[in-house]
């Protein structure tokens, strides 16, 4: 593809973002790849680039749109993009070609020039522009990260990286790491996770040996470490409730060396299909599925029988962000309530399965204080038979090396404190 023609399938990736504002940026980028295979992988990865580069900044881009009275289109945030972040002359790169976009026409020339005397950070930008957050989320950022908000806010900027959990069903963290060190992928251990290795650069992971087989899975550190604080154990019946593809489910199941019985519920049956086949693929076989439906008694026929119940609330994902940048603008402050309600929903829903001393773990992939530890504080404060557990306390009973990553009450990792994405968890124990 000629520059012009990469410009150009840029221009219509981020057009198809506009018109499924609701759904996953990524999803709409791989049907259009998909329907588009002329495009080679290079030519793939520069539009991608421009693309990504253009969510990623969004919030600042739209903002110089709207100072120069510009409509904020795909075609004009990508010129933005190109003057303001790349320092590029798109006037070059907007030519008359058999695949490329339309010649720049004399306004945009004229908003070209204007952007090509600023630079990206202006002075007179508010602060959700500048740390390129959205509005809504601002104050409870503000009120988890205070002065540190600038920072994490450039964290979460920032490309994430692979993670790996090893899974000790099928091998040792230093087999897995010889192993795919064999297949040319260089990885590093993890800071806290003991079961996860990080993978140097961008090299992919999908083809490897050590992934087919299910040696290795993909799994951030943080996500490891909520499986990890839940302490399930050989012989233990646990519950994960909302388990979605069974991430955290394939990772308590490892801690149970397959002995006891764990049960994956959600309320999606594609997701329960698929956590199936990586539950298959990862030799667990003390696992089963459960899928909810309208009226469903599961839980009250299996009240006070978990020893572990495990609840990752469906959430905003703020902790997400890097990794889904376009997750940022596909949220507002409607669907925030809506979720706080529905956490709370669940979190009492499920206390019921947890046996009297029993463990409850509630978590999120959110650094909002209102999905968080406001929602801990409202259920203990309404169900009395639940006491928290502080952090030191359930890493060391969970049986986890070295200290636990804070000295909070709960667990609470972020992408700039921790290089992780951003989760939470708090550990609850009910009266025996």
């Amino acid at each position: 593809m000629t520059p012009a023609a990469r410009i150009a399938a840029a221009i219509d990736l981020l057009a198809a973002f506009t018109a499924q504002p609701r759904r996953p940026a990524d999803a709409i980028a791989h049907e259009f790849f998909r329907s588009r295979r002329y495009i080679g992988g290079g030519d793939r990865r520069d539009v991608n680039d421009l693309v990504w580069g253009v969510v990623r900044e969004y919030s600042r881009l739209a903002w110089w749109l709207e100072r120069e009275a510009a409509p904020i289109t795909p075609r004009l945030l990508l010129l933005a993009y190109l003057v303001l972040v790349q320092h590029r002359a798109p006037a070059a790169l907007f030519m008359p070609d058999l695949y490329g976009p339309p010649p720049l026409n004399p306004a945009e020339l004229e908003l070209s020039a204007a952007l090509q005397k600023q630079e990206l950070l202006h002075p007179d930008m508010p602060m959700a522009a500048r740390l390129n957050l959205p509005e809504w989320a601002l104050p409870g950022l503000t009120a988890r990260f205070g002065e540190g908000l600038a920072e994490e806010a450039e964290a979460m900027q920032g490309q994430a990286p692979v993670d790996l959990r090893v899974n000790l069903l099928m091998g040792t963290r230093a087999a897995a790491q010889a192993a795919l060190a064999g297949e040319g992928i260089v990885t590093e251990t993890t800071l806290h996770s003991p079961w996860g290795l990080r993978i140097a650069g961008r090299t992919p992971i999908a083809t490897a040996r050590a992934y087919t087989s299910g040696l290795v899975e993909i799994q951030d550190e943080g996500s490891q470490l909520i499986a990890a604080i839940t302490g399930a154990k050989p012989g233990m019946r646990v519950a994960d409730v909302c388990a979605g593809a069974a991430g955290k489910t394939l990772a308590m199941a490892m801690g149970m060396a397959n002995k006891g019985r764990i049960t994956a519920c959600d309320v999606s049956a594609p997701r329960l299909a698929g956590a199936a086949r990586r539950l298959a693929r990862a030799g667990v076989d003390n696992a089963e599925t459960h899928l909810f439906t309208p009226g469903d008694k599961w839980a009250k026929r299996r009240a006070a029988t978990f020893d572990r119940v495990l609840v990752d609330a469906p959430c905003t994902g703020t902790g997400t962000w890097r990794r889904n940048p376009d997750a940022r603008h596909r949220t507002n402050a409607n669907d925030l309530a809506e979720l706080v309600a529905k956490q709370y929903d669940i979190l009492a829903m499920s206390s019921v399965l947890v046996r009297p001393g029993g463990v409850l773990v509630y978590a999120t992939c959110s650094l909002l204080p209102e999905e968080d530890e406001r929602q801990v504080d409202r259920f203990v404060l309404e169900h009395p038979d639940f006491t928290p557990v502080p952090l030191a306390a359930a890493w060391e009973d969970a049986g986890l090396p070295g200290e636990p990553p804070g000295a909070g009450p709960h667990l609470l990792m972020t992408p700039a404190r921790h290089g992780t994405d951003g989760f939470f968890a708090a550990v609850m124990r009910r009266a025996s």
